[in-house]
């Protein structure tokens, strides 16, 4: 039997807990450091070690509870998780009001909640008397990803809701992590020889679906909720601002909302918000949510397929920032390709800090007139690396330098050339360190060789200390080459070796592609290893590789002079003898139905990885590309879907749901 004292203590102490969660995750307002937590912490385990049955599945202490996953199992939502449409002007918005008055009475004017569109990922969590039973991402809308261990760990996520709780509720909301803690992960990502995650948003999703809840629980993800799927029991809501409200009656943190009465209110407020709050929240936001408050108007306005009428996103443009050129450095990519990177003075945009912008080439630098020392707009929108959109030539001092090519290699101190035929400036340096190190990243990579744990970090540190010279050194590390680089331990090591051994096994395209001939890309080297084995490449002459449709004389020259170059030669029989694929690919039966369509995904697909999907097109005789554009068939819109479907939207293409894409293409 518990002793009384000792149930009252683990209580408080769950209760304490359960407040500084609050504080902390949803506020932003701890009161206690962590020290003092953990202790609170470790003394509740204490008294749940010593009385076992006191232990309940909400408490504190059971938020991992269980060993990592080995799949993420597929579930169906109660009901559809919709998408909503986005718009990016004023123009847009005010259209969308327009269709919103001509579907209510006249003169029924509505009310309108706002709330900031954090970019996080979507999940849904479900409790069945009071109890966290569930929660699954969004993925097509109809089916997702069962992640509730994983999202048992966060703490803003209650494990238990409060008894005026419905009997069943399923609230919808965002995972997302804020910027401090995103840059403490990718500082142990990179620390552990793993690629950083490009932004907050990937590093929560990639987080939410770790397979190790542990990790998951390490990473100080958080959760609001914005809306329910399913309500059954309890006293019912009859708008946004009362479910909003009754998720704090129950426990839920409710995303951050305004009111507007009127259209022009709502304009008022994405100015405001842009200007005033935006630059100083914790978290990523790319805009705002308006929705019509009344859950009757609601009804009464509808769904499209994709997305309901009531509400609409409207996002904040790509954002810009004015800064200083300190510095241009070069950049050596596999191929010795230098790409100029402006180096600027430290500037907010975007959600993150920006201290270097690409120049693409020299070129560009030519173009914008760009030197060191001058004041520059710089442009980010969403992922995408930010650029230099002009250049304040008339703010010079006369202390500004022009950006020259460099004459030498910066990482090898080679003879830099520039071909006539193309724009680049290259390292002709083939023993370049710098190449060497893209090169090495470039055959591990996911479309080539995919050896998962082969990050920068490890690679850097295999080149500097010269364990290896090529791609295939790989394939003669030994367990105890690993043991001497930084952070390596025996699973980690093993880990390694078997990812290695493994990509042996890759069909031939990959390892062409992995190769980094220049202009050979992932198309290409499906064509040759279709025609060719490896030998049969090697032995090609220019005229035979011109008679390919893909390859013309630059690509077959480019080929030829690869495969005959001494040190390829070598490297082939290395390769050959480490057992990797060399025979020739078996040509994939093709059917015609896509004859002459292109598809483009977007997004996160539920079911099937991009390269799955875009197998399946390929095999009915389609293409993928990665762009598009007015030729474009088929876009193909998973989860979070961005710019991609707008730019269909705005061009009439076609868009699919992914299960119709399934269905387009049953039987494959």
């Amino acid at each position: 039997m518990l002793p009384k004292k000792t149930r009252a203590e683990i209580d408080r102490l769950r209760a304490e807990i359960r407040g500084h969660d609050r504080r902390y995750y949803a506020a932003d307002n701890p009161v206690i450091s962590d020290t003092e937590y953990d202790g609170l912490m470790r003394r509740l385990k204490e008294l749940e070690t010593e009385h076992p049955e006191a232990v309940t599945p909400d408490s504190p202490t059971q938020r991992v509870g269980r060993a990592a996953i080995s799949d993420f199992a597929a579930v169906r939502h109660g009901a559809a998780m919709l998408s909503l449409d986005n718009v990016y002007t004023e123009e847009d918005l005010r259209e969308w009001h327009a269709r919103l008055m001509k579907n209510l009475p006249p003169n029924e004017n509505p009310i309108f909640i706002i709330e900031p569109k954090i970019d996080g990922l979507s999940c849904a969590l479900t409790y069945e008397d009071g109890k966290l039973m569930r929660a699954a991402t969004r993925g097509d809308g109809e089916t997702g990803e069962d992640v509730t261990l994983n999202a048992r760990t966060i703490h803003s996520i209650p494990l238990s809701l409060a008894d005026s709780a419905p009997k069943k509720l399923e609230v919808r909301g965002e995972v997302y992590i804020s910027f401090s803690d995103f840059v403490k992960v990718n500082e142990a990502e990179q620390m552990a020889g793993r690629e950083p995650f490009v932004n907050p948003r990937n590093c929560a999703a990639g987080s939410l679906r770790q397979k190790n809840p542990a990790i998951t629980a390490k990473r100080r993800l958080r959760f609001v909720a914005h809306s329910f799927g399913i309500w059954e029991g309890g006293a019912a809501v009859d708008s946004e601002t009362a479910f909003l409200r009754a998720c704090e009656a129950f426990g839920l943190q409710p995303v951050e909302h305004d009111r507007a009465e009127s259209l022009e209110n709502v304009i008022r407020f994405y100015y405001d918000f842009k200007q005033k709050r935006l630059p100083r929240l914790a978290f990523a936001v790319d805009g705002i949510v308006v929705k019509v408050d009344s859950y009757a108007q609601q009804r009464r306005l509808g769904f499209t397929a994709r997305s309901p009428r009531w509400a609409m996103a409207f996002k904040y443009p790509a954002q810009q920032a004015s800064t200083i050129v300190e510095k241009v450095e070069f950049s050596v990519g596999r191929t010795g390709t230098i790409t100029p990177v402006a180096k600027v003075k430290p500037v907010f945009c975007a959600g993150v800090t920006i201290s270097s912008v690409t120049l693409h080439n020299f070129e560009e630098i030519e173009r914008l007139g760009l030197k060191v020392g001058d004041q520059v707009l710089i442009e980010r929108a969403g992922e995408v690396i930010p650029k230099v959109v002009k250049v304040a030539a008339d703010l010079r001092t006369g202390q500004e330098k022009a950006v020259v090519p460099p004459k030498t290699c910066p990482a090898c101190g080679g003879k830099v050339i520039k071909e006539e035929e193309f724009v680049a400036y290259r390292c002709d340096n083939p023993s370049c360190p710098a190449q060497r190190k893209r090169l090495l990243l470039h055959f591990a990579s996911r479309p080539a060789l995919d050896m998962q744990g082969l990050g920068e970090a490890v690679v850097d540190q295999l080149v500097d200390l010269e364990r290896i010279k090529d791609v295939a050194g790989l394939y003669e590390l030994k367990k105890e080459d690993l043991l001497k680089l930084e952070f390596f331990a025996d699973k980690r090591a093993e880990n390694l070796l078997a990812q290695i051994i493994k990509s042996c096994g890759r069909p031939l395209e990959r390892l062409i592609f992995g190769l980094g001939i220049r202009q050979v890309g992932e198309k290409t080297a499906e064509t040759l290893a279709q025609l060719y084995d490896l030998e049969g490449l090697a032995g090609a002459s220019v005229e035979e590789l011109m008679r390919i449709s893909e390859v013309g004389p630059v690509v077959a020259a480019s080929i030829y002079g690869f495969f005959h170059s001494p040190e390829t030669k070598k490297l082939l029989e290395r390769l050959k003898a480490a057992g990797l694929n060399f025979k020739r690919s078996e040509k994939k039966s093709t059917s015609a139905k896509f004859a002459g369509q292109t598809f483009v995904f977007t997004g996160e697909l539920a079911t099937m990885t991009r390269e799955e999907a875009e197998e399946k097109v390929k095999a009915l005789g389609g293409k993928a590309s990665g762009s598009v554009s007015a030729k474009t068939a088929y876009v193909v819109a998973g989860a979070d879907a961005g710019s991609k479907l707008r730019k269909a939207t705005e061009l009439g293409v076609k868009v699919l749901s992914e299960k119709e894409f399934r269905e387009l293409t049953a039987g494959l």
